[in-house]
C-alpha cells in the first residue's frame, strides 16, 4: 500500500519550478516516491482554494512516514528553499490518502 497526495498549486515561474522538480527527482525517488499523475491545468471550473490552480499532481511514497522523512531531509529543504519557494505562489492539498 502507498500513501498518496493529490496537490494543487499556483505556480507563478514555470522555470524556476521544473528546477525543482529536476533536482528534487532523485531524492523523491530514493525515498521510494515517484509522480503517479502530473498535470498544467488550462482552466480550473470549480476550486475551494482561493488561489488560481495552474498545475495539479498525484506524488507517492511507500508510506506516510517515508513521505514525513522526506519532507523533513535537509537536502530536499534546502532544494525546497532555492527553486520550490520563489516558484510558487500557494499549495493546496486536495486529498491525502492510502492507496
Amino acid at each position: 500500500m502507498t500513501h498518496e497526495n493529490l496537490v494543487a498549486l499556483d505556480v507563478a515561474d514555470p522555470s524556476s519550478y521544473q528546477k525543482y522538480r529536476d533536482a528534487m527527482r532523485p531524492l523523491l525517488e530514493a525515498a521510494g516516491g515517484g509522480f503517479r499523475y502530473d498535470f498544467e491545468i488550462a482552466r480550473t471550473l470549480r476550486a475551494e482554494a482561493k488561489h488560481p490552480i495552474n498545475r495539479v499532481f498525484a506524488i507517492y511514497f511507500r508510506d506516510r512516514a517515508a513521505k514525513e522523512a522526506f519532507f523533513a531531509d535537509p537536502e530536499y529543504r534546502a532544494i525546497r528553499e532555492r527553486f520550490f519557494t520563489p516558484a510558487v505562489r500557494a499549495v493546496t492539498v486536495i486529498a491525502e490518502y492510502d492507496r
